[in-house]
This record gives structure tokens, sequence and C-alpha cells, in this order.
């Protein structure tokens, strides 16, 4: 669990990278250089909360385990990541300002959407087919889904404040992820 949870960290630091240039450069130009941190992620094939939780077996208790140190690790690295950035420059008020303004039902939504779109963007990665990271990732910024480890970047480079009023919603949004993640299996799409 130590290397999964060390690589879990580089995982949450690539995710962040992509946050950090979202916030950077916003629009379309912003989520598709967000791009990049998850073809980093998939090329180093590093664990990654949302790139993982649709390929587990969902009927051995390990794996949740597994998922939980996963998440923590990538948590951690968006958080070392996030103390690299004067938070006047990277300032992610604006994003959790706007989730903040959602409620908890659509919250859960949003972030099914983004698991989905995850799933099926990683297998293609796995497959070789990095255009549907690099289309997929645009897809869910723009059209406006929760993913919980770019939140963990946001929630780090914001105020303490909003942080804790945020984290409810944050907790539903790590659900809602791991909920879509799955969601290929119902339609038997291959995942390996």
């Amino acid at each position: 669990m130590k290397d999964i949870f060390i690589r879990s960290i580089l995982a949450g630091v690539c995710i962040a990278l992509g946050g950090a240039i979202f916030i950077k450069l916003g629009g379309v130009v912003g989520a598709c250089m967000f791009a990049f941190g998850l073809l980093a992620v998939v090329h180093f094939k590093l664990p990654l909360y949302t790139g993982t939780a649709g390929f587990i077996d969902l009927l051995k208790g390990g794996e949740y385990l597994k998922m939980i140190v996963i998440l923590l690790g990538n948590i951690v690295g968006c958080i070392l990541l996030s103390l690299m950035f004067d938070h006047q420059v990277i300032d992610g008020t604006q994003i959790i300002q706007n989730r903040l303004s959602t409620d908890f039902l659509h919250c859960f939504l949003n972030a099914i959407g983004c698991g989905l779109i995850m799933t099926i963007i990683v297998q293609g990665g796995r497959d070789k087919n990095l255009l549907l990271i690099l289309f997929g990732i645009p897809l869910f910024i723009l059209l406006g889904f929760y993913h919980s480890i770019a939140d963990a970047f946001y929630m780090m480079v914001t105020s303490s404040e909003l942080r804790n009023e945020y984290l409810p919603r944050y907790v539903i949004i790590v659900l809602g992820n791991f909920v879509g993640c799955n969601m290929p299996r119902l339609f038997k799409y291959k995942i390996d």
C-alpha cells in the first residue's frame, strides 16, 4: 500500500497541475491544457481515484481500502502542489463559490457525469487512444462536471472559510465520481 500511496501523491500533483493551468487560462484553452494532467497520469500509470474506481473488483473488500489510499494520496498531492503557488496568482475561489451555489443533488449528478467520462477516457488511454483524453477532459470541464481530485486542488487554493463550507459537498462529489466511474459496467463497456 505504501507504493500505491506514494504513486497516488504523484497522480494528485499531475491533476493539480492541470487544475492550476485551468485556473490561470480558463475557458476552452484552459480546459484543453488541463488534459496534460491526465495524460501524465496515464503515461506513468499512476493511481488516480477517478482513473481507478471504474476498474476495481467491486466484490473484493480490499479494493475499497485501496481506493481510500489512492484518494488520500491524490489529495496529499494536491495539497503539496498548492503550497508552490501564490494564492493571488492561482486562486480557486471562483470555482469553489460556483460549486457552493449548487445544491447537493446537482453536485452528486455533476460528479457522476465526470466519473462516467473519466472511466471512458482512461480506458481509451489504456488502449493507446489518447484522443479520448484530449477531447474527454475539456468535455467534462466545459460541461461543468465536478472532478474530486481537481476540486481538492481548487479547495487548497482558496480561503479556509470556503474550504470548510465546501467540505460536505466534496464528500458528495467523491461518492458521485465513484458511481459515475462504475456506470460503464451497466452498459457492458469493455473494462480491463
